[in-house]
């Protein structure tokens, strides 16, 4: 009787190797996933949620201020996990890192930012995504963009039909966080530049399905700009137990 082939550890990639621009100068010296949201850094509430959902093994990805991420993440033992640096040695865009990855990737793996405040459950979503057999599955949240100025409506030839004052619009976004399955790698260019919005394209070119997590009924905040950094700072203060309810007096491992 032949031995049974080990089974993968179940994998998600943290991509960390972005510049922060929007948020500098903070991110002059401290690269965006370090920048603190209460006692720790987003990284580490992301490895803590991801190692409490089932995840053994998390993929860094780092490019800007990689020693740093390094240096405080360390090998993952404290979080549970097992952590492996890939470093891209020029930028690779938001999902171009993938294909440093490829030898570590099983089947289907979950892929994230590293500058996400969420509450998501990620061990749902892997599920939700298996068992529909797609490439990619998208988590998402609902998003109202205000604006602060009188809509005009126009015709072909420039005459008002319409005005709305200060609408205000409902949007389903990506939350930067996915699960993904190897077929995705068929649209990677190993050492290319390639970003999320490449991919969204090139598979619906392709006609090959993406599907959707509703997370509405749950968190998620973007710390990509200032304004939202500072939100993310008030709310996770308030709501700490939402995002690591774990640390509540007598709550099981």
């Amino acid at each position: 009787m032949s031995a049974e082939t080990p089974r993968a550890p179940i994998t998600a990639v943290l991509l960390a190797g972005g510049l922060g621009s929007r948020l500098g100068p903070l991110t002059a010296v401290i690269p965006k996933p370090l920048v603190p949201i209460g006692r720790e850094s987003i990284a580490e509430i992301l490895l803590q949620q991801l190692a409490r959902r089932g995840v053994e093994r998390v993929i860094v990805s780092t490019g800007y201020l990689a020693h740093l991420i390094e240096a405080v993440l360390g090998d993952g033992s404290r979080f549970g996990l097992e952590l492996v640096y890939r470093r891209e040695e020029q930028p690779l865009s938001t999902v171009g890192p993938l294909a440093l990855c490829a030898d570590l990737l099983p089947e289907d793996f979950l892929v994230l930012n590293g500058d996400v405040l969420t509450d998501l459950d990620f061990s749902a979503l892997l599920r939700q995504h298996q068992g529909a057999g797609c490439t990619l599955t998208v988590a998402v949240h609902p998003k109202e963009v205000k604006v602060d100025l009188g809509v005009l409506q126009r015709d072909d030839i420039g005459n008002v039909v319409g005005f709305i004052e200060k609408p205000t619009y409902h949007y389903m976004v990506s939350m930067g966080v996915y699960a993904m399955n190897r077929r995705v790698l068929s649209y990677f260019e190993p050492g290319a530049s390639f970003g999320f919005d490449q991919l969204m394209l090139a598979m619906l070119a392709a006609n090959d399905p993406i599907a959707t997590f509703d997370w509405s009924q749950g968190r998620w905040l973007d710390i990509g700009r200032p304004s939202d950094f500072a939100v993310a700072q008030e709310t996770f203060a308030a709501e700490r137990l939402a995002y690591l309810p774990w640390e509540r007096q007598g709550a099981p491992e």
